[in-house]
């Protein structure tokens, strides 16, 4: 990506039914927001976009278990995850909700779009009954054995075991989770979005597909072998209604869960261009009229979501736009933008077991920042998660991470060079004549921008974190090598200066090397050298009234245009440089003993 582009960061939506936990977060949350940052340091335009994915099934059946209703329910979880985010620094561009009117009415737009083009059909099928209620049983609430690849534990709406979808009516033995019931299966009339009009034109596309992960491309070709049209409603009472004659003022049919979130990236980006000032300003990501190669756009999610960015969301701006096998003319949207990439990464699990709420296996994030910084938690993330095989966090290794690396690697760098100087200068010294060995590891740092520019850009996050450790490394090598603290007589001043000045020339260069990772900290080591304002923008939590006359409610936003460059840039001397302080606490060992015993006795 050599010349200046407009990025669209869109970042999954976490479900409104709860806190989330660190695996959720490394799998939308860091590598997302590391992107992000990086592509405005080096200069393009970004729009990072998501919000709370609230409607559907859980959160209907969790208020009614709750005794509230469903908008009640998303409104405290809403809060909470935004609150959690805002902790962890992800600066979006606009964090919002899918319960807002711009979004049904976004989502609306989308449905009748592809209904005209007659890729949205109704169907008679089968709906599940409790016989014990005389309620509809949520597809998501029925389980069984899948048909396909014989898991037993598969959903009515999708197999995780193999990844395709399904009906409830074909599972084998199917059962109610909650309360264990067959259900009795009824007909009843819903609208289905016609997958295998897509299949060839989201194969050509996927065969054009560069550079993605294998296991993304792979999984999502394999999709295509059999793709069956799709039910996008349900008999629900919480949802978008059915924009069409005769089913908008119903109260027991929706447009489905997984239609309407994955439309909140558009919806999300169209909020924002709105309250920018700029209505059409969202045009800039979105519109393939308008922009062609200059938009590039990029999805971040766990590898349970794969289907929906890969080939769901693609047939439905395909279907909009008018591309699919049935032809058909674009809305008022116009062409829209089919994803540059999606980026998936695998599963993050804990001390050797699955993240699970109701078992009590799971760290909620905001529990975590209350015990931990939030940089210790990103770096673990970005240097030792899942990016693309399952990871496990054990509490051993995080500290081992946090008190080897970050305090004993980084902190320590940044403590001795600054220290060292502040009490020998007081002040940031100039360079005298370099060295080979001084112009050296100037150049480790140097290049570093380029090498870990391209290994974030190509989402391999781990290897660019490892790249500016080692520079890092390297600097903390030239420090020990060069023993500035024994050059201590007036002759050997001008050398201690040099010396002094090229350490901390690669601490400036290092610590902007690890802002996309590690903001937080960036900006107190941009302090520690004498800089002022800001270095990493962060976000902040902003209460909002709906655009259409809603309900209000909570945003994350951020003024990001504004920070570091990806780039050197050189110290200025004269600088005044005080004693500073630790910018990573050290973690006592008994925490591995005290987080496992909560864990165990959480289990109990």
């Amino acid at each position: 990506m050599d010349t200046m582009s407009h990025v669209l960061a869109a970042v999954a939506w976490p479900y409104a039914n709860g806190p989330r936990h660190i695996g959720h977060v490394s799998g939308f949350g860091v590598p997302s927001d590391v992107f992000s940052r990086f592509m405005r340091m080096a200069g393009h335009d970004v729009l990072m976009v998501s919000g709370t994915d609230e409607h559907g099934t859980p959160i209907q059946v969790q208020a009614d278990a709750d005794g509230v209703t469903p908008r009640q329910l998303a409104d405290r979880y809403n809060r909470v995850i935004v609150e959690d985010l805002h902790g962890l620094g992800l600066s979006y561009d606009l964090f919002t909700r899918t319960t807002t009117r711009n979004h049904y009415a976004i989502v609306q737009e989308l449905f009748e779009g592809l209904h005209r083009n007659g890729y949205i059909v109704a169907r008679t099928t089968l709906g599940a009954i409790s016989p014990s209620t005389g309620r509809t049983l949520p597809d998501r609430y029925i389980e069984g054995t899948c048909p396909i690849c014989g898991y037993d534990g598969a959903r009515g709406d999708q197999c995780d075991n193999c990844g395709n979808q399904l009906d409830p009516e074909q599972l084998l033995n199917p059962r109610s989770r909650i309360n264990g019931e067959v259900p009795k299966f009824v007909e009843t009339e819903h609208f289905f979005l016609d997958l295998p009009a897509f299949a060839e034109a989201i194969g050509g596309w996927l065969d054009r597909r560069e550079n993605w992960r294998p296991n993304v491309l792979k999984f999502s070709r394999n999709l295509l072998d059999d793709l069956q049209p799709r039910a996008i409603t349900r008999d629900l009472e919480w949802g978008v209604p059915i924009p069409l004659d005769g089913w908008r003022d119903r109260n027991d049919k929706r447009i489905y869960v997984w239609f309407d979130a994955v439309i909140g990236y558009l919806s999300a980006s169209i909020e924002w261009a709105r309250r920018s000032g700029d209505p059409e300003a969202w045009r800039q990501w979105w519109s393939a009229d308008a922009q062609g190669k200059d938009a590039l756009g990029y999805y971040f999610m766990g590898k349970d979501n794969i289907v929906f960015h890969s080939v769901i969301w693609p047939a439905l701006l395909l279907g909009y736009s008018g591309e699919g096998d049935k032809g058909g003319t674009a809305g008022e949207f116009g062409k829209l933008n089919l994803p540059t990439e999606v980026v998936s990464s695998e599963y993050l699990t804990m001390e050797g077991k699955k993240f699970s709420s109701s078992r009590r296996v799971v760290i909620y994030v905001r529990d975590f920042l209350e015990r931990y910084d939030a940089d210790a938690l990103r770096y673990f993330i970005a240097a030792a998660g899942p990016e693309s095989n399952d990871t496990d966090f054990t509490w051993a290794e995080f500290v081992r991470r946090n008190n080897d690396e970050l305090v004993a690697g980084w902190g320590n760098l940044v403590n001795r060079s600054i220290s060292l100087t502040a009490k020998n200068f007081g002040e940031i010294p100039a360079a005298g004549p370099l060295t080979p060995e001084d112009e050296a590891v100037l150049e480790v740092a140097k290049t570093g921008f380029a090498t870990v520019g391209e290994l974030i850009g190509k989402h391999r996050q781990k290897a660019a974190i490892g790249e500016a450790m080692r520079v890092v490394a390297e600097a903390n090598r030239y420090l020990s090598e060069q023993a500035p603290w024994k050059l201590k007589s007036d002759e050997d001043k001008p050398r201690q200066a040099t010396v002094l000045h090229v350490a901390l020339q690669v601490v400036s260069d290092a610590n902007t090397l690890l802002t996309p990772f590690l903001p937080h900290s960036a900006q107190k080591v941009f302090e520690l050298l004498g800089g002022e304002g800001v270095h990493a923008p962060m976000p902040r939590i902003e209460e909002v009234e709906d655009l259409d006359g809603g309900p209000g409610y909570p945003v994350l936003t951020g003024d990001y245009k504004v920070g570091a460059r990806w780039e050197s840039v050189p110290l200025v001397p004269g600088t005044p440089l005080a004693a500073p302080t630790p910018v990573f606490r050290k973690l006592d060992p008994s925490v591995v003993e005290e987080e496992l015993a909560r864990l165990g006795g959480d289990e109990s």
